[in-house]
């Protein structure tokens, strides 16, 4: 099961370095949603804390 994971984990890091270096336009598209999706996700958070409190 640990070499199934090892495994898992060079082929995402290859894909993911081969999509920067030949889509970097797209990567950063990823990169973006990814940061925007962050960020949605701790405003929600922080609403319902505030919600919380009062």
């Amino acid at each position: 099961m640990v070499q199934a994971k090892k495994i898992a984990l060079y082929v995402v890091v290859v894909f993911v370095l081969y999509t920067i270096i030949n889509f970097p336009e797209r990567a950063a598209d990823f990169v973006q949603v990814g940061f925007e999706g962050v960020s949605s996700a701790a405003q929600g958070v922080g609403d319902l804390m505030s919600q919380l409190v009062q």
